[in-house]
């Protein structure tokens, strides 16, 4: 064994999203990743809001993690919400104009957010 290879790491396998998922479910995946956070500009997928998709014909229901504000801070609040309402609405009219006609948004308790 050489010097320089004391320091070397065995490279750890990544762990990410499973990779076989069902076409249909692939496919919503691929349309979300057109839907933005407006604060950061990332697409919800990559920025790891979305956790959760079931899709069954026409039929989706995702899942979000929604970040909570600081509760002290009403302005915080108020951003918050318009914030999410904006992804919500996102979600909604993208997966309609794909041709999805019943679309349910719940968050990370399974509360429903919003239909369309």
């Amino acid at each position: 064994m050489g010097l320089f290879e004391l320091f070397r790491t065995k490279k750890k396998p990544k762990k990410g999203p499973k990779r076989d998922l069902p076409a249909e479910v692939s496919r919503v995946v691929q349309i979300l990743r057109n839907v933005h956070d407006p604060e950061t500009g990332l697409n919800i997928v990559d920025e790891g809001l979305l956790y959760g998709l079931t899709v069954e014909g026409e039929n989706v229901d995702v899942f979000l993690l929604i970040a909570r504000s600081t509760p002290e801070c009403h302005f915080c609040q108020m951003l918050a919400i318009n914030v999410q309402e904006r992804i919500l609405n996102d979600i909604i009219q993208i997966l309609k104009e794909e041709g999805f006609n019943r679309i349910r948004v719940y968050n990370e308790l399974g509360l429903l957010l919003e239909e369309g």
